[in-house]
């Protein structure tokens, strides 16, 4: 159920995101307001929730707390980063963006019943990954802006929920 909690999370905040710029009679204020309010859900969603997790998959295990603190860590410089630079040349972030962290371990996670005991540590490892990239430099394109990729990820995330639910259920 944290699969499809995390993937929604980022439907709906793609969503949110081109509704509010789509919204006309807005002023400045409320504009600011939405803003630091969509940081505070970023970094819950796609910082605490993973770290979380991970924390929680690996049984609270050092090596799992020390990658759920660096990714708690990355994801907080991430955002801080990007609220005071913003988009690089008006279109791409800096580093890889926090919404993708969920895209990516959702992913993971629907090859944990089949890579066994090994599964554990390739999470380790790819949550490492991840992180690292949200602070990274390279320059990642603005997804949630497009029509077309939100619709991408609105059957992505109806796979994925129809994916966990089946294997919940079929106990894979």
């Amino acid at each position: 159920m944290a699969m499809i909690a995390m993937i929604w999370a980022v439907a709906f905040d793609w969503a949110d995101g081109l509704i509010a710029r789509g919204m006309s009679g807005r002023n400045e204020m409320q504009g600011k307001f939405g803003a630091q309010l969509d940081v505070l859900i970023d970094i819950v969603s796609y910082g605490v929730t993973p770290a979380i997790l991970l924390a929680c998959y690996g049984g609270f295990e050092v090596e799992f707390l020390a990658v759920a603190l660096f990714v708690l860590f990355a994801s907080a410089l991430r955002l801080s980063y990007f609220s005071v630079f913003g988009l690089s040349g008006g279109s791409h972030y800096t580093g890889l963006a926090l919404d993708n962290n969920n895209i990516f371990l959702v992913f993971i996670f629907i090859f944990e019943g089949w890579a066994g005991e090994s599964f554990a540590m390739i999470l380790l490892l790819l949550s490492l990954l991840i992180a690292l990239l949200n602070i990274s430099q390279i320059k990642t394109p603005k997804l949630s802006s497009n029509p077309i990729n939100v619709v991408l990820l609105g059957s992505y995330t109806v796979l994925i929920t129809c994916f966990f639910y089946w294997k919940q259920f079929n106990q894979i």
